[in-house]
């Protein structure tokens, strides 16, 4: 079972230049091949299927453990997505305005006609992802192996992303995957090593470029959130530490497991978009909430 909190791992700052473009970029790190839908739905799927789970434990639970966090990041590439797309368009209320008139010059025109220019599962063309992009084999060395080389294609591909946009809003969830993601590929380094007695660590980075190269990556690393693995479950997935333990092969600090999840900063709250009637509630009085909650006893603001 999932517990889903009203969170995102960081907080994403207010794009100071909204751009669609930039917006289309990034959708490669949530609906690519090596995206985040892909790392989340093959770590799932496996550990779903994992096979022997008693004999070898530690293995299952890293997966899984990953596998929690990996949903988050869907969820903060979206928003990056959102606070991208928002106001890129002229709000109004009158269609033969053509307020959606800029979208004809925009990469990703899904971004307005599937959607409320809003995130979607596709690639940085448009492409759908696809359950293709999942492999879940059954054998643990293999899955293992693929995971690795998943993780070091994801690093890749983000590294390129950063280079393509400049806004600190996309150019800050980009360090933060840089951080995160480099200690998944870690994790299954160290699990490969554990499995088959293979340096596997000495093959780091790849690709070559360091970490610190990325100042937004380098504020994340500052706060060892390169060498802290969590659970993301209340009581489950401890047998991790028997895996992410020892010397990280970047810095030489110990790597840590921590039961639980990351403590995360409040989702933002993305303005309404009329032209594309995103949400299209415009009657609805929330005062009706209001007295209701009232009466309940919840906290309700608008």
């Amino acid at each position: 079972m999932i517990l889903k909190m009203d969170r995102l791992p960081i907080e994403l700052p207010v794009p100071k230049n909204p751009s669609a473009n930039d917006a289309a970029a990034i959708q490669e790190l949530l609906g690519g091949k090596f995206g985040e839908m892909s790392t989340l739905m093959n770590y799932t799927f496996q550990s779903f299927n994992f096979r022997g789970r008693k004999k070898i434990r530690p293995f299952y639970d890293v997966i899984a453990s990953i596998a929690g966090e990996e949903y988050g990041h869907i969820e903060v590439v979206s928003y990056a997505i959102n606070l991208l797309l928002t106001g890129v368009t002229k709000r109004g209320f009158d269609p033969t305005t053509a307020p959606l008139a800029d979208a004809v010059n925009a990469r990703n025109t899904y971004h307005y006609i599937a959607s409320g220019q809003g995130s979607l599962p596709v690639d940085s063309m448009g492409n759908f992802w696809s359950g293709q992009n999942v492999f879940s084999s059954g054998n643990l060395k293999l899955d293992l192996l693929h995971n690795f080389f998943l993780e070091c294609g994801a690093r890749g591909n983000k590294m390129r992303a950063y280079e393509m946009v400049s806004d600190p809003t996309a150019r800050t969830m980009v360090g933060y995957l840089l951080v995160r993601g480099g200690l998944h590929i870690v994790a299954y380094a160290k699990a490969l090593e554990k499995l088959t007695g293979v340096e596997v660590t000495k093959l780091l980075p790849i690709p070559d470029l360091s970490n610190n190269a990325f100042p937004e990556a380098r504020k994340f690393m500052d706060q060892k959130l390169h060498l802290q693995l969590y659970t993301f479950s209340q009581d489950d997935y401890k047998q991790s530490g028997l895996i992410w333990n020892g010397p990280h092969p970047d810095d030489g600090q110990e790597c840590v497991v921590i039961e639980g999840a990351i403590p995360g900063y409040p989702v933002p709250d993305l303005e309404e978009e009329p032209q594309l009637n995103s949400p299209g509630a415009d009657d609805f009085d929330p005062q009706v909430f209001a007295d209701m909650a009232k009466k309940m006893g919840i906290k309700y603001e608008y």
